[in-house]
């Protein structure tokens, strides 16, 4: 029985969801009846199913939710992660720091040149503060406890996020595009309804 570990992304990204429905909790109905069917597991760590329940409205669908998607944490006092790994994580995150304060520098002496701090600079530097320092790595608890999660029980991880999938891939979690989700879940449900035919095939005198 394959297990899945999934983050908020693939329901409230659009690109995600909507492969599912247009309406957002329709969307996650939709993957619940799948998830339903399908010869699999699926995991939320806690603080990001509590986060879902701030981005989504799940008071209505929470109960078929949790009844279909195992929310817990990772065991995180006994879990080991690679030394090496850790490594370059703290090189990244200081390669980042460096491209931070350049880029603050530039914007400095922007700033200075024009005897005043326009807004749109004070935006253009958040924009790009933010990409340089905050795209493509783990940059909340959220994101970590999904992946730890996946490494514990040896799931796929599912999530759209950047960041995740290129920390997953350094410590051979297994992936899933988020896009092939619906595909991903509508085989392991046919597999599984085929399964159980055979099995009622075999019961017959």
């Amino acid at each position: 029985m394959r297990r899945f570990v999934l983050d908020t992304s693939v329901f409230t990204n659009p690109n995600i969801y909507l492969r599912f429905d247009e309406e957002p909790l329709q969307a996650i109905s939709v993957f619940l009846g799948l998830a339903r069917r399908a010869d699999a597991e699926f995991f939320m760590p806690g603080p990001v199913y509590q986060e879902l329940c701030n981005l989504r409205s799940m008071d209505l669908i929470g109960p078929a939710f949790e009844t279909e998607v195992h929310i817990r944490s990772p065991r995180r006092f006994s879990l080991t992660i690679p030394s090496e790994v850790l490594y370059e994580f703290i090189e990244e995150v200081r390669s980042r720091i460096q491209r931070g304060l350049r880029i603050a520098e530039e914007h400095t002496r922007q700033a200075g040149e024009a005897n005043c701090l326009e807004p749109e600079m004070i935006t253009h530097l958040r924009e790009r503060y933010r990409e340089a320092m905050r795209r493509g790595i783990l940059d909340s608890r959220e994101d970590i406890d999904v992946v730890l999660l996946a490494y514990e029980l040896d799931a796929s991880l599912v999530s759209a996020d950047e960041g995740m999938r290129k920390f997953a891939e350094r410590i051979g979690i297994k992936l899933v595009n988020p896009l092939y989700l619906r595909e991903v879940l509508e085989n392991l449900a046919m597999v599984d309804e085929s399964h159980v035919r055979q099995q009622q095939a075999n019961k017959r005198p």
